[in-house]
């Protein structure tokens, strides 16, 4: 189905709504309003019968019996009209049975007037030689035609009907928010993963792979001690200890980008001194007295502060840039400023998106300012709530 829903589908042309299964669809979810009208009826029938003293005792047990059982349909037939599935929520329950007492209050029978009028009345005009041969050839011809005519009509406002109720039901499970919600608790949880993975990954190469390079260093040093300076094998072991020593330096800016250990020990405010230290761009800055954040909230502004000092190195063509990270009213700010060319764009791509979504796990924002001819100011508020 090209459409998600029953009130999407009425927007396609008519052609293809009238030959699409929505009509139908929707003539099946209002027709299963049959099934809560008769729990009603049976129920008032059984306190009917009981009498007055027995039956208002009744009353409290059969609804406990019905109501989970239609709240249970009206979650399952929901998906006639809107087969998108509905989010997890906390009070799941709750929302239900507040849906099945609208649907046993209300809304069953206004379905089953609905579906009468809609569709029967044009049934029942197209039948009309058949049911009343006494008005004679004509009279039951047009009104034979009249049905036939208003059966389109009938499709859209049944269509019309069940979308809305469809919604309604939706709106009282799952309300706008909770998709949102539930989108945002799952980037979270996959930032998490992620930062777990991280961490992983840097103290498998701390502890193996560094610890290998250093022990080959060694060796290889201590084997150069044993060598004549003039041997050809002495330039090779050299050339060799060189190189190790090169890949132990290699390895450790590696695991210095894959995780700060200076951010794990000391907090925001070194790591960020670290970062800017290792910067080609020359970098003052202005963090002092932050103090130790909660973790997800340094993690972010360390990510932060790497990326935007990599997008000065790489694109803005500045002498110098300043970072500067303060504390106030239970909200972090961080900026970071630079002297070059400025034009920094989202869309060519120079990791300010990544930097906004990463901040959105957070309830972080972000804002730029980066008229062409510089300078550029990046700035980001997280707020520090554990």
């Amino acid at each position: 189905m090209g459409n998600r829903t029953a009130l999407e589908a009425l927007t396609q042309r008519p052609p293809g709504f009238l030959r699409s299964a929505w009509p139908w669809r929707c003539v099946a979810y209002l027709v299963g309003s049959v099934v809560p009208g008769a729990a009603v009826a049976l129920g008032v029938l059984a306190v009917g019968l009981a009498g007055p003293p027995v039956g208002l005792l009744l009353v409290p047990p059969l609804s406990a019996l019905v109501v989970p059982l239609i709240a249970r349909f009206e979650r399952v037939r929901l998906r006639l009209v809107d087969p998108v599935p509905l989010p997890p929520v906390p009070d799941r329950r709750r929302r239900e049975i507040g849906v099945a007492v609208m649907t046993v209050f209300a809304m069953w029978w206004i379905d089953l007037v609905m579906l009468g009028f809609t569709v029967g009345g044009p049934v029942l005009l197209i039948l009309s030689p058949v049911v009343q041969p006494e008005a004679g050839p004509v009279p039951g011809a047009v009104a034979g035609v009249a049905g036939v005519l208003l059966l389109p009509v009938a499709a859209y406002t049944i269509t019309a009907w069940g979308g809305a109720r469809g919604a309604m039901v939706r709106a009282v499970l799952a309300p706008a928010g909770s998709e949102l919600g539930e989108v945002m608790r799952s980037r979270a949880r996959l930032v998490d993963a992620f930062e777990t993975e991280r961490r992983r990954i840097e103290r498998d190469l701390h502890d193996g792979a560094q610890q290998r390079l250093v022990a080959l260093s060694m060796t290889l040093g201590l084997a150069r001690l044993d060598v004549p300076d003039d041997s050809p094998t002495a330039r090779l072991l050299d050339v060799a200890h060189d190189e190790a020593r090169q890949a132990l330096a290699e390895l450790r800016e590696l695991i210095r980008g894959v995780h700060s250990q200076v951010l794990t020990d000391r907090g925001l405010g070194a790591a960020i001194r670290d970062v800017a230290g290792r910067s080609p761009v020359p970098v003052d800055v202005d963090a002092d007295e932050l103090g130790r954040l909660p973790a997800p909230v340094e993690v972010t502004a360390y990510y932060v502060v790497s990326e935007a000092l990599a997008n000065v190195a790489r694109h803005s063509g500045a002498t110098r840039a300043t970072v500067t990270a303060r504390t106030a009213a239970g909200t972090l700010a961080v900026e970071v400023r630079d002297d070059g060319v400025g034009g920094a764009d989202p869309a060519r791509g120079t990791g300010l998106t990544g930097l906004a979504d990463r901040l959105a796990v957070v309830a972080g924002r972000l804002s730029v300012s980066s008229p062409p001819g510089g300078p550029t100011l990046v700035r980001v508020e997280i707020p520090c709530a554990s």
